[in-house]
């Protein structure tokens, strides 16, 4: 044991060494590869994949055709061919980040299913600087307008942290920053107009196109609308004088964070906490804007969105499931102390200039708020990547994210800390990600967002290869997702989530009524409609699975019965340690057999 122990620490150490190496150079990665693959031009029909590879039902997403318009007339065009040949149709962009099958049309073979492309629809940014907006494709990355809009002396004041979305994307799935301060970090808060291609009747040429403002009844449907009401063509944006933004990161214990987490939002404009439990460590994100003469040229290139060297993605993984496979809790304790202090260190990726020199960072607003280096790079880079790039085999892992009243969320830390002290090494597989980050975003008048203040919290952990396999401390993570959307009643993000965390969603949007009444009225065919996003927005049957032996290994239902777990390998149905209404597939230590990630 001793003898493995210091080969582990070993690894970690050699991982390490390397990334402080990374951070003292230029790296480039190959980039991520096209979501759409097409056979023989199109005419073998194309596959969608998400950047991870694999959707939660691990089965392929496939359709009969896929068109790539570049105007506004020929998605169109498009829209009007898929009404008038039946055909269900979703759209995708050069990215694709959703985790369930939001972007999926048809899961019955995509014989009766096409998919529009806008990744060529995406050159048109108008800028309005004296009315402080701006109008966009909708194909356009967050990058690429981000930018543009910095050049023109102004500011995007919300986006995601990851950049790696388009416009078209991120409004339509809810995509936000952190902050409770003027509209709010959700960046749909931040839009005042939405154009929509819709089906329409022959008379009108199968389709057409939908303006829609701040007035318009149907404006708080169209501007987080999960690609259900029709295409997002173009998107207007509200806009403020640019400015500069100071983060300092503070490492501290954990022991208040349910106390003053609400404090940190109200002073703290773009504030966030990340909480790693294992470590009793709670890392407060001081983040705030200040004058834009301010000195300081500072960014935020966060290390987990860096280009990661291939070699060090493989060795993370294969470390990790070796842990897995041996039942080894305090290695992965080790793992997250080691990166944990890393990330302390460098500040997690800040810059003052070319490397992290000390506190604060001050920088420009384009430059602070999204990332995602390792999106850009020549082909011809083949020694790095993205870390989770299924072409190399490198990180796989799930993404919970429960979006809490505001009110629930000091209960929620509460009930976690009492399921960490039965046994803080449980923890550790959390922390190796990320731990827990926590986010606000304030109350909305969109539909499908959130009706109150709020918190959010995204934690990832470790994905077996095999969906038949079992996980390290499985029953911690069920635990704390039923705990979430259960007992505490938290919405799940609609871009991200095990299928499981979507039942019973349709009880917590009290508008969901006035969106249904709005896609009637825009999509009266369920043109853009499937049998997944249908099951998710009514909570039933289609988004979460049908039960079934082992469907609770993949959170695709939750445990009833042994059969749901994995009996053969020793996980059984049992209820919670700490929300006792949970059932959770837990590893029976009586039972002796080895399995393999």
């Amino acid at each position: 044991m001793m003898k493995k122990m210091r080969t582990v620490k070993v690894q970690f150490t050699w991982w390490w060494l390397q990334v402080l190496a990374l951070q003292l150079t230029l790296i480039h990665a190959i980039p991520p590869a096209a979501p759409l693959q097409c056979q023989d031009g199109g005419a073998g029909g194309c596959t969608l994949f998400n950047s991870y590879g694999v959707w939660n039902d691990r089965r392929d997403c496939r359709v009969v055709n896929a068109t790539y318009p570049k105007t506004e007339q020929e998605l169109v065009s498009a829209v009007a061919y898929a009404n008038k040949n039946k055909l269900k149709v979703k759209v995708v962009s050069k990215f694709s980040h959703t985790i369930p099958k939001l972007a999926c049309p048809d899961d019955g073979g995509g014989k009766n299913s096409m998919l529009i492309s806008t990744s060529e629809y995406s050159s048109g940014i108008e800028i309005d600087e004296a009315g402080l907006a701006v109008t966009v494709d909708a194909g356009v990355g967050l990058r690429q307008l981000i930018d543009a809009v910095e050049a023109a002396g102004l500011s995007l004041a919300a986006s995601p942290y990851w950049e790696g979305v388009s416009v078209g994307g991120l409004i339509s799935t809810g995509s936000h920053g952190s902050s409770w301060w003027g509209r709010g970090g959700a960046v749909h808060d931040h839009v005042t107009g939405v154009s929509l291609v819709v089906p329409a009747k022959p008379s009108e040429g199968y389709a057409k196109v939908v303006r829609i403002g701040e007035k318009d009844p149907l404006f708080n449907a169209a501007r987080l609308s999960l690609g259900m009401l029709g295409i997002i063509s173009k998107v207007t944006l509200s806009l403020e004088k640019g400015f500069k933004r100071s983060i300092t990161f503070n490492f501290s214990d954990d022991s208040q964070l349910e106390e003053i987490f609400m404090n940190h939002a109200k002073e703290n404009e773009f504030g966030d906490i990340t909480w790693y439990p294992s470590r009793h460590t709670a890392v407060y994100r001081y983040d705030n804007r200040v004058p834009l003469e301010s000195p300081g040229d500072g960014a935020f290139d966060f290390l987990g969105f860096q280009a990661n060297s291939i070699l060090i993605s493989k060795s993370t993984r294969a470390t990790e499931k070796s842990l897995e496979n041996s039942r080894n809790a305090k290695g992965k304790c080790a793992m997250a102390s080691t990166f944990i202090g890393v990330k302390k260190l460098i500040a997690n990726g800040l810059k003052n200039g070319l490397i992290f020199t000390g506190y604060p960072v001050v920088g420009r607003q384009g430059k602070m708020q999204s990332s995602g280096s390792c999106l850009y790079s020549p082909s011809y880079r083949i020694d790095e990547s993205c870390a989770w790039d299924p072409r190399i085999k490198g990180l796989s892992f799930y993404e919970s994210t429960a979006i809490f009243p505001a009110t629930k969320f000091a209960d929620f830390i509460r009930d976690v800390k009492k399921l960490r002290d039965l046994n803080p090494d449980n923890f550790c597989g959390v922390d190796i990600y990320n731990g827990f980050l926590i986010r606000f975003i304030k109350a909305s008048q969109a539909y499908l967002g959130q009706s109150a203040d709020s918190v959010v919290v995204d934690f990832n952990y470790f994905r077996a290869d095999d969906p038949a396999t079992p996980r390290l401390n499985q029953d911690v993570w069920e635990e704390v997702e039923q705990m979430a959307f259960g007992k505490y009643g938290a919405r799940p993000h609609w871009a991200k989530n095990r299928d499981a965390a979507f039942g019973g969603v349709k009880g917590k949007y009290p508008n969901l009524g006035k969106f249904v009444e709005a896609k009637r009225q825009l999509d009266p065919a369920n043109l853009f409609s499937s049998g997944w996003s249908e099951g998710m927005i009514a909570g039933e049957a289609a988004a979460v699975a049908a039960k079934g032996e082992g469907c609770a290994l993949e959170g695709r239902c939750v445990c009833s019965e042994d059969s749901h777990c994995s009996p053969a390998k020793g996980y059984l149905c049992k209820e919670g340690l700490v929300y006792k209404e949970a059932r959770v597939c837990r590893y029976s230590s009586s039972s002796s057999f080895t399995f393999t990630v």
